[in-house]
């Protein structure tokens, strides 16, 4: 997310980052958007989520989601017709779904043995990290690494990557 903010403050990127939701005030991310003087929304779960969601997003054209674990309402999907993005720190579609993030796709990824590894930034649906991608880097797995050596090559491909899909994203749909 801070990535992410820090990119779009650059002279010319077509977007900036409005707002910064999390369902509980104990969110890191909170306190690192308040650091950045990004305004914060606490939009706890549970009944009429999706619409105290959209109440908190009014105005912005894009969601991009960093560290979200559940499905995004549907009434929020329909709403941003298709300028809605997450980022996911495997090369998808492998080792995702429900239950895969963080260090599990990451353990995932050396289990299987797997030469190479990466992120996608990816369309959101309703089905967990199903929807089409955008963009994708990658890097090698090398034969001593560790889930967190690993997460450490891949975060830096996350933090590139994300701003690249964004801009990508706005021209192919605009903004």
């Amino acid at each position: 997310m801070a990535a992410l903010v820090a990119a779009t403050r650059a002279q010319g990127f077509p977007a900036s980052v409005e707002v910064v939701i999390a369902p509980n005030a104990e969110s890191p991310a909170l306190g690192v958007a308040d650091s950045l003087g990004v305004k914060t929304v606490v939009v706890p779960y549970g009944d009429g989520y999706g619409s105290r969601l959209l109440e908190a997003m009014a105005g912005c054209d894009w969601l991009c989601l960093a560290g979200f674990l559940r499905v995004v309402p549907a009434e929020v999907l329909r709403h941003f017709g298709g300028r809605a993005l997450n980022i996911h720190p495997s090369l998808l579609p492998k080792h995702g779904g429900k239950g895969m993030y963080g260090h599990f796709v990451h353990e995932a990824v050396i289990a299987a043995g797997d030469t190479e590894s990466g992120c996608t930034v990816h369309y959101v649906n309703e089905v967990y990290d199903d929807g089409a991608p955008l963009l994708q880097a990658r890097c090698p797995v090398l034969p001593d690494d560790t889930p967190d050596t690993l997460a450490a090559r891949v975060l830096k491909l996350e933090h590139e990557t994300y701003p690249a899909a964004l801009r990508k994203g706005i021209d192919e749909r605009g903004a």
